[in-house]
């Protein structure tokens, strides 16, 4: 595929497709030609039909689907408050935070947020991040093991709206280096990480949730059309937007064309945490210094061994895959890999350890795994 071959023509008949609401039992309504649906419909299904609608709409649907209800509100405005915290720690410091598509100063920013709310808040981690419909899409589109990095974004007021776009891999490169990627590579990037948002305030239209393009994600080459200037324009003018209400969570195939909206307001501070889950398999977009997340989570782990919001958020916090290791000093004994840096925590949940003797057993862990 070629940049020049590109026609916007192509993108409008894809896009053109209508979601049909029938082909998702699970689902409460279509809105925009987006699928919505109801957190505790989700919650009481069948997990396994759950997983398998989820990955069907994120892949053959509209590409993108909305859950209401999704986060506790109570547990959001907790995390607001630290997030603001951070932002205002930030300013003061006098920090520039860039932003991928949007002019620089127009949002607030917080890099690696996942890291930094396990420091600040501990007991919020887990609260926030040990959320089962987070876990239930990411698993869908993923599978286990998955690797969740957490980047929160505020438009202040008359922040104006970015450009629509994919995102990572590939939507991160200019159209002459996507080029030298081979079309299958197009086709696959998009399977190895999960775009998901979670609302931290009501939004209405006026403070501009995000534009969305339903069903872009099935145009091979859109990856290449970054910056034509015709295709800004058709999906500026074609892209959709659907009001949220604080704790709904927005997640989409990251093949999907996407951007933050204008916030028309004069007065509201739209915060979103945007959350890029990456497969095990796959390369993060943020640097996650992990052991120190585990480190700053575990005592509230090991006060809520049996809830299961402990292990959901573990597996935020943690390494799941064990691979890349050494294998010469990390060898996998009875079975087919050493375990994972989750594997070392779960195992010290269970024995109800230290948070000293785990930090002893991470480091441990982490030796075996270098070469000399």
């Amino acid at each position: 595929m070629r940049a020049a071959d590109c026609r916007v023509e192509d993108l409008a008949a894809i896009v053109s497709e209508q979601t049909d609401l029938a082909d998702y039992p699970l689902s409460d309504r279509v809105e925009a030609n987006v699928l919505v649906y109801q957190a505790q419909v989700l919650r009481l299904a069948d997990r396994g039909a759950a997983l398998a609608e989820l990955a069907r709409a994120l892949r053959d649907g509209p590409g993108v689907v909305i859950i209401e209800g999704a986060v506790d509100p109570g547990v959001v405005d907790r995390a607001s408050e630290a997030f603001f915290g951070i932002i205002d720690e930030q300013n003061a410091a006098g920090q520039a935070v860039g932003d991928h598509f949007a002019k620089p100063g127009a949002n607030d920013r917080i890099w690696n947020a996942l890291e930094k709310l396990a420091l600040a808040d501990p007991a919020v981690f887990v609260d926030y991040h040990g959320n089962d419909i987070v876990d239930l899409v990411s698993t869908a589109w993923l599978g286990p093991a998955y690797q969740m990095t957490a980047q929160v974004n505020v438009v202040n007021p008359g922040g104006a709206a970015q450009v629509p776009h994919r995102d990572y891999h590939l939507g991160f490169m200019s159209a002459e280096q996507i080029e030298r990627y081979p079309d299958h590579v197009h086709a696959l990037s998009p399977a190895l990480t999960l775009q998901g948002a979670i609302a931290h305030g009501d939004t209405p239209i006026e403070t501009g949730p995000t534009m969305l393009l339903p069903h872009s994600q099935k145009y091979p080459a859109g990856y290449l059309i970054a910056g034509r200037e015709d295709f800004a324009e058709f999906t500026t003018a074609h892209c959709v937007q659907v009001p949220f209400t604080k704790g709904d969570v927005i997640f989409f195939n990251p093949a999907l064309i996407h951007g933050a909206g204008t916030n028309r307001t004069t007065d509201v501070r739209r915060m979103v945490n945007l959350l890029q889950v990456s497969s095990a398999f796959g390369r993060a977009m943020e640097s996650v210094d992990r052991e120190r997340v585990v480190l700053a989570i575990y005592p509230e782990l090991l006060e809520r061994v049996d809830d299961p919001c402990a292990e959901m958020a573990l597996r935020c916090a943690a390494e799941g895959y064990p691979f890349p290791t050494n294998l010469d000093r990390d060898p996998p004994v009875g079975g087919l890999a050493p375990p994972s840096q989750a594997d070392i925590v779960r195992d010290a949940l269970r024995e109800r350890h230290s948070v000293e003797e785990l930090r002893e057993a991470l480091k441990e862990h982490a030796t075996r795994r270098e070469t000399s």
